[in-house]
């Protein structure tokens, strides 16, 4: 495999930071809020700067968690009570605080609020927010692209070795009433020397290239940008400018990417027909980078060995969906950044990110529009 000219392509990895931190910006310490906020609280939250979000508890809200150190800044204001009275609440709020992609922010909402001076989302995708239209009506918006490279990471490796082993096969078959003896012919995919594609080199899927070349793996990438050369060097990647060839020779292919409009289907009937029958799929970016139809016809056919997905389209997939079905199929309910440690880190740099922005500071992690 040769190295191939430093060329662009037409995406980018879903974890790639979209500006630096500014030298000047607040921090955030949840124990200690300024003099200031003290005694803004004991005059009341409603003195705080009002933040929206979806719900202070629940599936759909924020961490509960996390609500009373949000709650040491901010007016936390929820949906429901917004809705029940815009004219009233939509002034006070500032800030708009998103969390695991609620509440979503439309054109009517941005109406609705005439001081909103940022959007703080919690993640590193971006699929979920319309930046032109926000720019539009002179809103900032930030990201946690930081915070959850490391979890995500962890979680692509985990996947990978699973599927590559058969884990969830084997820890069924170790539980089963049924199960009388261990079968001899239970076999799995080596990982060590096997050839690692990485669709994505950005913060996340250079971590996974960091974790991969632990286990002695041969790293392949493809990505908007070629790395540099002494990065290459460190993890041992060559970088492929055609995809084709990445996928035709690749053991596993690991999805790293962005969702774009140009990304969308990004692999799809031809390309897993590029694959190796031997090969797995582990996708930890967003559920319609696949085309799952031709997925589950690949998985069905023997045209690729297995699939270790966190990601789906939609989420959860309806219960009668194929893809349940196939033992050669690992699913996880999106949670490459589901760690205690990740999700308090997320929360930490929204904040920190909201106060920079109230106060005419640079914004940390700020998402510039293009």
């Amino acid at each position: 495999m040769s190295v191939s000219p430093r060329t662009q392509e037409a995406w980018e990895p879903f974890d790639q930071p979209q500006s630096g931190a500014g030298a000047n910006v607040l921090s955030f310490n949840p124990a200690r809020p300024s003099e200031h906020q003290g005694q803004q609280q004991a005059m009341g939250d409603q003195d705080l700067p009002g933040v929206l979000v979806s719900d202070l508890e629940g599936p759909h809200g924020i961490c509960e968690d996390h609500a009373e150190d949000l709650k040491r800044h901010f007016n936390l204001i929820t949906m429901q009570d917004f809705l029940e009275n815009k004219a009233q609440l939509g002034p006070q709020i500032q800030a708009v605080y998103i969390w695991c992609g609620r509440p979503a922010v439309s054109q009517e909402l941005l109406h609705s609020l005439p001081s909103l001076k940022i959007v703080a989302s919690a993640g590193a995708g971006l699929d979920h927010l319309d930046l032109g239209l926000m720019a539009s009506f002179g809103v900032k918006v930030a990201n946690t692209p930081h915070a959850v490279s490391s979890p995500t990471a962890d979680l692509g490796m985990a996947l990978l070795l699973a599927a590559a082993r058969r884990v969830v096969e084997g820890h069924q078959l170790a539980v089963s009433p049924h199960t009388e003896t261990f079968p001899t012919d239970y076999m799995g995919q080596q990982v060590t020397g096997a050839t690692l594609g990485i669709i994505g080199m950005g913060s996340i899927g250079y971590k996974i290239a960091q974790r991969a070349r632990a286990f002695e793996m041969k790293i392949v990438y493809h990505n908007r940008k070629r790395r540099k050369l002494e990065e290459e060097e460190a993890v041992g990647a060559i970088y492929c400018e055609r995809l084709d060839d990445l996928l035709q020779w690749s053991d596993f292919v690991m999805l790293a990417v962005s969702l774009t409009p140009q990304t969308q289907g990004l692999i799809g009937k031809r390309e897993l027909r590029l694959m190796k029958p031997t090969a797995i799929l582990v996708n930890i970016g967003r559920g319609l980078l696949v085309d799952q139809e031709a997925l589950v016809e690949a998985l069905q056919t023997g045209l690729i060995k297995a699939a270790a997905l966190d990601v789906t389209y939609p989420e959860p997939l309806p219960r009668d969906h194929p893809l349940l079905e196939l033992k050669n199929v690992i699913l996880t309910p999106h949670i490459g950044s589901a760690t205690h440690q990740a999700r308090r880190q997320m929360m930490e740099n929204l904040v920190e990110s909201i106060l920079a922005s109230l106060s005419g500071l640079p914004i940390p992690n700020e998402v510039l529009l293009k």
